[in-house]
């Protein structure tokens, strides 16, 4: 079976501990390939040079950078030390978000799993999660999760999606779980119109989208609610689905956050986000 080609990005808290747990929980039927990335958060003005020795335009004290770099490599190499050989580690420099995401795109990853605390109130309208704006800018999946679900059992997986106009979407890493873990795939849309003369045509497009997208143990679901995040809440409260799976245009503002966004600060699930064509 294909290796899963992992990024875990760490600030050695312990979020990034519960995603580590909830990569090697994917591990038990799929093999992985882990990598951490930590992100010294500093100015564009500072940067290593070939050597890997850090360099300033003079702003910075160079030796307190020099200090915290060490202090990060110590840490990463306690974490190959308490992890195992087979866990890369990596190192860079930069602003937190856009590190992750060119080193992520750059290296080809298949899976960003990232601990998160969540965001609520005013901090969510004015800057929300690391991990929001991760699963908002990159195209590869981002598998969220806010508490340790080491002991989860992968059994139902629930897709949500507009089933309007079904199309082959790009869900290599959905099928490389349902190849490990053999689940069922709950697909889900949330209306707000007349259920009852919608559900025909619902379903019918549901066994389009499975059909074309190669997905075979599933059950089709159709939930009346005020919108996408309460549908979702909702479902989940009266079936308790494993991990849930939804899809993301990446775009938001101030005063708007997606379904997806909202989800992955306030749902206690893990949540794997992916762009929509």
């Amino acid at each position: 079976m294909e290796k899963i080609k992992i990024l875990i990005p760490t600030d050695f808290t312990v979020q990034a501990e519960y995603a580590y747990l909830m990569v090697k929980k994917l591990e038990e039927k799929t093999p992985t390939d882990i990598h951490f990335l930590h992100v010294m958060a500093v100015p564009d003005t500072v940067f290593l040079d070939a050597a890997g020795d850090v360099q300033t335009c003079g702003e910075i004290d160079a030796g307190y950078v020099r200090k915290q770099k060490e202090i990060a490599e110590r840490k990463l190499a306690e974490l190959k030390s308490m992890y195992g050989a087979k866990v890369t580690t990596h190192l860079v420099l930069g602003k937190i978000t856009d590190a992750i995401l060119d080193f992520s795109a750059s290296n080809h990853f298949d899976l960003i799993v990232m601990g998160t605390k969540g965001a609520w109130g005013i901090q969510e309208k004015l800057s929300g999660s690391e991990t929001q704006m991760i699963a908002r800018k990159s195209t590869i999946p981002v598998l969220s999760l806010m508490c340790d679900r080491s002991d989860l059992q992968i059994k139902n997986i629930l897709l949500v999606h507009q089933f309007n106009d079904p199309v082959k979407e790009d869900l290599e890493l959905l099928q490389k779980l349902i190849a490990g873990f053999e689940p069922t795939v709950h697909l889900l849309q949330i209306t707000s119109g007349a259920v009852d003369t919608e559900s025909v045509v619902i379903r019918y497009n549901m066994r389009q989208f499975a059909e074309m997208n190669n997905i075979k143990n599933y059950e089709c679901h159709i939930l009346h609610d005020k919108d996408v995040e309460n549908g979702v809440i909702h479902f989940n409260q009266m079936n308790n689905m494993d991990i849930i799976c939804i899809g993301t245009h990446g775009k938001a503002g101030i005063f708007h956050k997606s379904a997806t966004e909202k989800l992955i600060n306030h749902l206690f699930k893990p949540i794997i986000s992916f762009h929509l064509k």
